[in-house]
């Protein structure tokens, strides 16, 4: 199908493009999403500005905040920067997993986070990185974390005429293990379920837990069951079975012709279990 007609606009200034948006504009970043809606007419904006030709909204650099990531920075850039695999190599896999190579290339982080698709992969990696949400928008700029940006499907803590201008990820060193794994769609590559796991231990104990999981429910979310089951514990594998067995804990489950409520539970607890082991195992 072909979208209803838009006007389309390439603003050079974040503060032109802020003021688009405040006035009613609907952004573009790598289109992934929102193109395919509005050829379907489920989306049907009447103006579009374009982000991707904003400076310095793609960078990608380490501060005292940890590593700051543009909004526009491609899951090709984030799968690929050296900055990344070597202080968040957990962000990097998850990006490495994201649909194909077409769409990594094109795709944002931003775009990806503002969208919200309740089996994205980012967010499970997100709410276990703890991350921090820059949003700036005409009137001002805010930060908002993992935990409290991420609200329902397709709904985040965004507000009318904001974007998304950088994440904020902490910069792990080689004490921190991580593993992402998810079951995938076969045609479209989204999670089915995805869990992201991030782990430290100290004199054969968990001393650090960290879980966020992805594709269960209408959100992605924190084991926060899990990581108290484990945080304290022996860093064996009965400890993590047993935890893992927690992973979908007050969770209303999805069901859908993909997977049921009750095998997406199923999913969840195998594996939280296999990322925690592969995040132990990945510990210097």
């Amino acid at each position: 199908m072909i979208p209803q007609k838009f006007e389309y606009s390439a603003p050079k200034s974040l503060d032109e493009a802020l003021a688009l948006l405040a006035r009613g504009a609907k952004p573009l970043a790598g289109g992934m999403s929102l193109i395919p809606m509005m050829k379907l007419r489920l989306a049907a904006p009447e103006h579009l500005v374009d982000l991707r030709r904003l400076r310095g909204l793609d960078d990608i650099r380490e501060s005292g905040r940890g590593l700051e990531i543009g909004a526009i920075a491609t899951h090709y850039d984030v799968e690929n920067s050296p900055l990344i695999r070597q202080k968040c190599p957990l962000l990097a896999e998850t990006a490495g997993a994201i649909g194909d190579v077409q769409v990594r290339n094109m795709g944002t982080i931003g775009g990806s986070v503002a969208h919200a698709d309740p089996s994205a992969d980012y967010p499970a990696a997100l709410q276990a990185l703890e991350a921090r949400f820059v949003l700036k928008g005409a009137k001002g700029e805010r930060t908002v974390s993992a935990a409290d940006f991420f609200l329902d499907a397709f709904t985040t803590a965004l507000e009318t005429g904001e974007i998304v201008r950088e994440i904020l990820v902490p910069s792990d060193d080689a004490r921190t293990g991580t593993s992402y794994k998810k079951v995938a769609q076969p045609a479209s590559g989204f999670a089915i379920v995805g869990v992201a796991a991030r782990v430290r231990q100290k004199e054969g104990k968990f001393s650090f837990v960290r879980i966020g999981i992805t594709g269960l429910g209408n959100s992605a979310y924190r084991a926060v069951a899990c990581e108290r089951a484990l945080e304290g514990r022996p860093a064996t594998p009965a400890a993590i079975e047993s935890a893992a067995a927690l992973a979908a804990q007050g969770i209303d489950a999805n069901s859908d012709l993909h997977a049921s409520a009750d095998y997406r539970r199923h999913l969840a607890a195998v594996h939280t279990a296999r990322a925690l082991a592969t995040a132990l195992s990945r510990i210097v």
